[in-house]
């Protein structure tokens, strides 16, 4: 029993949450949310490796109008938030891309 300034550490609760340990076993780009969105979209994707990726936003003509990763990220799921705050309502597109894989998907800003 551990005691500290007259306080008691016996009877201590500790509480670890952990996850399942589990790594994706592939890649996979996840339909943004909320989709329609104002003005912030969270868009998230699963790697099952340590990967260099590039996650764009396109407009509906293919003209980049963002990039929210470039860099490599690690082996997990990982979710990134998009604002467009300063872009017109319309539909856009969001493409993942790494050495193995690319995907792409479409969102609409509503004002």
């Amino acid at each position: 029993m551990l005691h500290v300034d007259n306080l008691s550490f016996d009877n201590l609760i500790t509480s670890v949450s952990l996850s399942s340990g589990k790594l994706p076993s592939k890649f996979d780009l996840a339909q943004n949310y909320p989709n329609p969105f104002n003005p912030a979209t969270s868009i998230s994707f699963d790697l099952p490796l340590k990967s260099f990726v590039l996650l764009k936003v396109f407009d509906l003509i293919g003209r980049e109008v963002a990039t929210i990763v470039s860099g490599e990220l690690s082996a997990g799921t990982h979710t990134r938030e998009w604002n467009a705050a300063n872009m017109p309502s319309g539909i856009y597109f969001y493409r993942l891309q790494s050495d193995s894989f690319s995907e792409t998907k479409k969102l609409v800003l509503m004002r």
